[in-house]
């Protein structure tokens, strides 16, 4: 996903559903100016952004997902994304594959409807639930309410890879 067509997208359908950027502002507590940044291709977002993006929006994140399952660009450089939906739109659920860089840490907690499974393929992810804690290793999984306040970090000095599936 190149920032030039997650920016085309999210323009488009900003202007389907009409509405403005102050509009779009209010609802995802973005700043207008980020918003605008983002539709001319100027910046990127992260994953707390773009989750909150397509819940104001009222459309599945994948929309923003190249089809085919196309390995897609950085959102930031510590995110990699695969879209594991096969082009599927409007499913109760959306299958990505993440993959955190080594030492990535940034980004901020967020909380959601619906709920989120997470699955590690390959290294050690530490998942903060509502300030507790848990280290989650290869072939481990944890699944809990999106509701509850959450985060994911690599502390570790290798990548992580994991499997990210989130209810609508």
């Amino acid at each position: 996903m190149t920032s030039d067509f997650l920016g085309e997208t999210l323009k488009r359908i900003r202007k389907e559903k009409q509405y403005t950027l102050k509009m779009l502002a209010s609802k995802t507590g973005v700043s207008i100016s980020f918003l605008s940044q983002v539709e001319r291709g100027k910046s990127n977002v992260t994953l707390e952004s773009l989750k909150k993006i397509s819940d104001a929006l009222e459309v599945n994140p994948s929309v923003f997902f190249t089809t085919n399952n196309e390995e897609l660009n950085e959102i930031r450089s510590q995110f990699h994304y695969l879209d594991l939906s096969d082009g599927n739109i409007g499913a109760s659920y959306l299958p990505i594959l993440v993959t955190l860089n080594a030492g990535e840490n940034e980004g901020n907690a967020l909380s959601h409807d619906g709920h989120e499974f997470i699955y590690i393929v390959e290294g050690e992810l530490t998942v903060i639930i509502e300030e507790q804690e848990f280290v989650l290793k290869e072939n481990e999984s944890k699944m809990f309410d999106a509701r509850k306040t959450h985060y994911w970090y690599n502390y570790q000095n290798k990548p992580v890879k994991f499997l990210l599936v989130s209810s609508q």
